[in-house]
């Protein structure tokens, strides 16, 4: 069974601090070790299922934080890709609120899990899959993290750029010091490298205190949404636009197939999301604080991109052409007073593109790290570690001006994400029936095993089933001299759907015919059970009376 114990870096034995031996290497390694204790252990504390006194989120928490993560200057743009393949923008509201309800109500079923028992994702992932396959799952999610964690520090530093348009506009004739080849010029560098500073000391902050920085941005943000919208009215209207007038451009069959790619890419964009929700639900006060997700997810997303409609209606009034970008209309802004507001409206997103890396990608990436190397990474070591992978290693300059494919294939992960998320699901809700022993997923040689090999053959077949029909029509997206047959695109379309559902049904008829009878437990078995447990025996032992202490405590948790 795991311990529940508390290990930091500083604790190293006394006898090596003071008589240190050894070479460079085994010093460095003593130092950056966080358990020296117990050389067996494959958790730590971060790992671990979270103490009541860890449990901090109500229910509030989680509707601000998913006003973080969407008020964003790329929610601000998700109306545009859809008006680009033939929605109005009508059309294109309606598509982003049904694709955010959908995803909503799995980010909420999924998060369920973490809420109950108090585990991250990566230890969810080793019921369905087994304790060794699940890493495979686990370093997936890990790298769709870092790689957006790379592309929203980009998107940060574009705001820090026009704050400081907005205080020196000298900032527009900084000479490039930097080689075309470099794929950034020195005014973008400049603007990369004070973000990315800026922001560095969050990755610090405990998860469950972090919720303090999604507060803030829920106040601050929609403020900043609000008066752009309004000013944009103002001074623009809304009748003389030929973009508040335009219909579809495309009808029949080719705009239900261009909604249904909207879907995808809309529902496409939280698939990492509704894996890893127990990453923060495993916090929350009590379970029910979670289940605002499924309102809080939809409605902003859907204000934000309604935000963003008006914008770039009022921009081809005022300007002569049309500004998805926010942080471009804002640069319009050059008078004195315009500065001003340009500056608090950058800032405005500047916290708004930050809480949202944090979020979703740092603190996602960094907990999967944790769990794959749980002796040398906690969630605040491998948060920094993710922000040199993502943030530099990647180069993520190269990525947005010179590597469409793989951006696109980046885009396109959702045809393994979706099969992993389905496979969660069904083994919790309908194979298991919601019943885990807790501590045994903690146990390599536990039930959840499966075989020597630890890995669950029927989640691996699942995962297949899920996404081998999809490769077809997701390689066109990556390479264009591919050329596919249109059914099998259209049915990639599809995509999240046939791979949540398909791997969902195949995962539990699997169960069903072949059961893993050792995995089948009565009861389920919670960390607070094995905690009260240990603490009357230490009582006990203590000569205190154990049932009265063991009642009182069951009334505290």
């Amino acid at each position: 069974m795991a311990k529940q114990a508390s290990f930091e870096v500083s604790e190293i034995p006394t006898d090596y601090a003071e008589n240190p031996s050894g070479g460079f290497w085994s010093n460095l390694h003593q130092r950056v070790v966080l358990d020296h204790h117990d050389k067996d252990r494959q958790s730590n504390k971060d790992l671990d299922p979270v103490p009541a006194e860890g449990r901090t989120w109500s229910g509030l928490d989680y509707v601000t934080y998913w006003i973080s993560d969407n008020f964003s200057p790329s929610g601000w743009r998700k109306a545009s890709s859809l008006m680009a393949i033939g929605m109005s923008w009508r059309t294109a509201l309606v598509n982003v609120a049904i694709s955010e309800v959908i995803i909503g109500v799995v980010v909420t079923i999924n998060g369920y899990v973490g809420a109950k028992y108090r585990i991250p994702f990566s230890i969810q992932a080793r019921a369905s899959f087994g304790y060794y396959f699940a890493y495979l799952m686990i370093l997936m999610r890990c790298i769709v993290g870092i790689f957006w964690y790379g592309i929203s520090t980009y998107t940060g530093a574009e705001c820090v750029r026009s704050m400081i348009y907005a205080i020196w506009p000298s900032f527009h004739n900084v000479k490039n010091q930097l080689p075309e080849s470099a794929n950034i010029d020195t005014q973008f560098m400049i603007s990369y490298f004070i973000y990315y500073i800026t922001v560095l000391p969050l990755h610090l902050v405990p998860i469950s205190k972090i919720r303090w920085l999604f507060t803030i941005k829920a106040v601050t943000t929609p403020i900043i949404g609000f008066g752009m919208m309004g000013w944009t009215i103002k001074n623009a209207g809304v009748g003389n636009n030929s973009l508040w007038t335009q219909g579809n451009t495309v009808h029949g069959s080719a705009l239900s197939w261009a909604f249904m790619q909207g879907l995808y890419s809309n529902i496409g964009g939280w698939a990492t999301l509704a894996i890893n929700s127990p990453d923060f639900t495993r916090y929350s006060k009590k379970v029910s604080n979670t289940y605002w997700m499924a309102i809080a997810l939809p409605f902003t997303a859907t204000l934000i991109c309604f935000f963003g409609v008006v914008g770039a209606g009022g921009s081809k009034v005022l300007y002569g052409e049309i500004l998805w970008d926010p942080l471009l209309f804002v640069d319009r802004w050059t008078s004195k007073g315009g500065r001003a507001a340009a500056f608090f409206c950058a800032l405005g997103f500047y916290l708004a593109q930050a809480a949202a890396n944090v979020s979703a990608n740092s603190i996602s990436a960094a907990n999967d790290l944790n769990c794959m190397f749980p002796r040398y990474i906690n969630i605040r070591r491998g948060q920094i570690l993710v922000s040199l992978l993502g943030g530099w290693a990647l180069t993520p300059w190269n990525i947005m001006t010179s590597a469409a494919s793989f951006l696109s294939f980046m885009s396109g992960y959702t045809i393994w994400l979706a099969p992993i998320c389905g496979i969660l699901i069904s083994d919790f809700y309908f194979v298991h029936k919601r019943r885990y022993d807790v501590w045994e997923l903690y146990n390599p040689h536990g039930i959840y095993r499966y075989n020597k090999y630890g890995t669950n053959w029927r989640s691996f077949v699942a995962f297949f089933i899920g996404w081998v029909p999809l490769l077809p029509g997701f390689l066109p997206k990556v390479n264009a001299k591919i050329s596919m047959i249109q059914p099998m695109i259209n049915f990639y379309y599809c995509g999240y759907f046939y791979g949540l559902l398909a791997p969902m049904l195949s995962y539990y008829l699997l169960c069903l015919v072949v059961p893993a009878k050792e995995t089948m437990i009565e009861h389920a078995v919670y960390c607070d059970d094995l905690l009260i447990a240990r603490d009357v025996e230490e009582i006990a032992s203590e000569g205190v009376d154990s049932d009265s202490y063991g009642d009182q405590e069951k009334k505290t948790l």
